[in-house]
């Protein structure tokens, strides 16, 4: 219930002991007085309680994170912005159990499908599988459940202060001068992304809607690789071509059936050239994920953002994408020289970390 819920349900409740009062004789009037204190006290204590639930951000000054609370993570920032001192933190209170959180990310049994994946091919631990599936595959059939281990080391924030991994927490907002053709350029290269009018559309198109152009091409790359797919190609549906690069609504458990799915949605929103499926897709992205909270590489993977929910509005179930993300991201701001830019990054604090940093 929000605060003026309680304010009103408090004014009606004092009105008609006030009224009651009136009609009855002193003592009775000092018990309601008191009756009436009794009641602002408790619901002060909880739109108090209520206030403390919520998620807030607080932008880090060197001095305002509680390093018993939050263990670890004001050296790993301190030691970023030493060495970038453009860049700026932004403190995100989840107000979410450590524990709590891993176990709503992690496979269960009521659970039909898993929120995290990873690629059989992959290189990583053997107990990076989860239990409850053991070699099960899933989406077209190369990939398989993570367990909570896996889910804990790349969830953890301590694992991303770094200058290695830290684009995952960098916000996806526009930045004046950060974003450049050369920039794009170089990274879209030998892509399906290549040519300066694709790479003009995307730089224009991310500073209209006020997201990083260079997350743009990286998100393209992630979901459709160097090469491109059928659907950055073009794919024929109901006699028309379609494209859908960036994968909206391509769900299923078949090639077939995700196909089907990308295609129809591509075609249902006039998607009939590459340029108009990029521009279209940046709005998608906008807003059912940027403007929900979602503003980042980490946020889009794992939803601890509470507008819609939790857990399960996220991006992507590929556990690993928003690493290679990120790292598509800033090796665009190093070949453009602009990685000191003055770029934020937005880092999630949980309640009852535990001391030592999630292990691989």
């Amino acid at each position: 219930m929000k605060s003026y819920g309680y304010k009103n349900m408090e004014n009606n409740l004092i009105r008609r002991i006030l009224s009651f009062c009136k009609e009855n004789p002193k003592k009775v009037r000092d018990l309601c007085i008191s009756l009436i204190v009794l009641i602002v006290i408790c619901i002060g204590v909880s739109m108090l309680v209520e206030e403390s639930r919520k998620q807030k951000y607080v932008i880090y000054d060197g001095k305002n994170l509680n390093e018993e609370k939050y263990p670890r993570y004001k050296e790993l920032i301190d030691e970023l912005l030493e060495k970038h001192p453009n860049w700026t933190f932004t403190l995100f209170y989840t107000k979410l159990d450590w524990e709590e959180v891993i176990t709503n990310e992690g496979h269960v049994d009521g659970r039909t499908y898993p929120l995290n994946l990873i690629p059989e091919t992959s290189d990583y631990p053997e107990d990076w599988k989860c239990e409850i599936d053991k070699d099960k595959r899933f989406d077209n059939g190369t990939w398989m459940c993570a367990s909570n281990k896996a889910i804990e080391y790349k969830m953890d924030p301590r694992n991303i202060l770094n200058e290695e991994n830290i684009f995952q927490f960098k916000e996806l907002n526009y930045v004046e001068g950060a974003g450049n053709l050369e920039g794009l350029s170089e990274i879209t290269n030998g892509t399906f992304l290549e040519g300066e009018s694709i790479c003009n559309s995307i730089i224009e198109a991310g500073k209209n809607s006020n997201l990083d152009p260079y997350f743009i091409a990286s998100r393209l790359i992630q979901e459709q690789g160097r090469d491109g797919t059928t659907m950055s190609k073009g794919h024929e549906y109901n006699n028309a071509i379609v494209y859908n690069p960036f994968n909206i609504n391509a769900i299923g458990n078949s090639s077939s059936e995700i196909l089907e799915n990308a295609a129809k949605y591509a075609y249902e929103k006039g998607w009939d050239s590459l340029e108009k499926a990029i521009i279209g897709g940046i709005d998608y992205m906008k807003e059912g994920y940027i403007n929900e909270g979602q503003n980042t590489l980490y946020l889009q993977k794992f939803d601890v953002v509470k507008r819609k929910g939790l857990y399960n509005h996220q991006y992507m179930q590929n556990l690993l994408a928003p690493t290679s993300e990120a790292n598509n991201m800033k090796s665009i701001y190093e070949i453009s020289n602009t990685v000191d830019s003055k770029l934020n990054f937005i880092i999630p604090l949980y309640e009852d970390m535990p001391e030592e940093i999630s292990e691989e």
